[in-house]
Parts: structure tokens; C-alpha cells; sequence
């Protein structure tokens, strides 16, 4: 069965260098051996992890291998990481999504699963797709099975959008990325970040309205 997919809330400038100082921290501890600490960044951003690799691989099992996968690779390279340049979280996503590619290579599969978080026109302040999929009494079972019926719609057109613009709008709309930070994980321009998130918005947003119309 299709979970439900949705954005990471925003944060507030303040939580987000409180969050940053503190990782920092724990991850100065785990470079010089700490356990607890690899133990508390493994539990801080397990999910994060976990679900950007669902969104490429589209299937639990998958998900959860390639997780394990990414967590053996940034013990093994932590002390790799330059805070000077970008912070953990920046890091860890590119090192994510740069296994996830060689991964998807050597399958020879360039899908990937992605938001639900798209603006249906493209607009920056436009109604989401998960707006309108979780409006309703979330407690109602009938309300609960058409929001199902729903998701494995758009589950569908994901598959057909460009992988290039699901990426991109992956990053922004559900890893909670900034333009920044996108394009370090993606070594593109801002500008063309920018530009993929809205041709993404607006590719899944006509295929919808296309070959799913009842899903909006």
C-alpha cells in the first residue's frame, strides 16, 4: 500500500543553526570514535536518509537496503566532512544521492519516485499536491481509502516526469533543501535548480491533468 508523502516542515533560521551546531558536535565525536554519538546522527537522520532513497527506489525493502548502505559508507567517511564547506546535512544528502545514482547505473534504471508536494501550476505559492490529497477529516476510513486510490495516481505520473526535474523538486519539496544546497548536492547552478523545480511542477501537474484528472 502507498503511504503518504509529505514535505519536511519548514525551520526557522534559529532551529536551523541550533540543529547545525549540534550535530557539528556529535559529529566531531564520532570522527575520534564516539558510538553514542554515530548511534544519535544515525537516529537524527535515519529518516531523512530513508526516505529520499524510497523516492528513488520506489519500494521499502530497496529503501532499507540502500539506507544501510548509505550509513556504512558515511561511517566509513565521516572524517572526510568539511564543515567549511557545507554542512552535515548538505553532505549526507550528496552522499546519498550519489550512491543512489551509481546504484541505479549498474541497474540500468533511471527511475525514481518524488513529490507530492509539486504546485499544481508551477507557482511558488500554489496549492500542493499534498494539499489537496490530505484535506479531509485525515480520521474518516472512506475519506482515507480515496486519498490512497489518489496517491497511487500520482505514483504513476512520477514515474513518467523527467528524472533530472523529480530530483530537483525531491530535494526542495521533500528534504526541505534550500537552492544553495541543491545545487552543491547537485553540482548545477542555482538558476538551473530554480529552473528544474518548476518544469518538474509543471510536468507532473499536465500529466495529471492528462491521465489522471480524478487525482486533482
Amino acid at each position: 500500500m502507498l503511504t503518504m508523502l509529505t514535505a519536511v516542515p519548514g525551520r526557522t533560521v534559529e532551529a536551523r543553526v541550533e540543529e547545525a551546531q549540534v550535530v557539528a558536535l556529535l559529529v566531531r565525536r564520532c570522527a575520534q570514535g564516539d558510538a553514542v554519538a554515530w548511534e544519535e546522527i544515525v537516529q537524527r537522520f535515519h529518516r531523512r536518509v530513508y526516505n529520499l532513497c524510497y523516492r528513488f527506489a520506489g519500494s521499502a525493502e530497496d529503501a532499507e537496503d540502500l539506507t544501510q548502505e548509505v550509513f556504512l559508507k558515511v561511517y566509513r567517511t565521516v572524517t572526510t566532512f568539511d564543515g567549511e564547506k557545507a554542512s552535515f546535512g548538505t553532505w549526507l544528502t550528496t552522499v546519498t544521492r550519489n550512491l543512489l545514482v551509481d546504484h541505479f547505473r549498474r541497474r540500468r534504471n533511471d527511475r525514481i519516485t518524488d513529490s507530492m508536494d509539486a504546485t499544481l501550476g508551477g507557482e511558488d505559492d500554489g496549492p500542493t499536491l499534498a494539499d489537496r490529497l490530505a484535506s479531509g477529516d485525515g480520521n474518516d476510513p472512506h475519506r482515507q481509502a480515496v486519498s490512497r486510490q489518489r496517491s497511487q495516481m500520482v505514483q504513476k505520473a512520477l514515474q513518467q516526469v523527467s528524472p533530472d526535474l523529480r530530483e530537483a523538486v525531491i530535494l526542495r519539496d521533500l528534504q526541505d533543501l534550500d537552492y544553495r544546497e541543491i545545487a552543491q548536492v547537485l553540482k548545477v547552478p542555482e538558476g538551473t535548480v530554480k529552473s528544474r523545480i518548476n518544469r518538474g511542477r509543471a510536468e507532473l501537474a499536465r500529466l495529471l491533468q492528462r491521465s489522471y484528472p480524478q487525482a486533482l
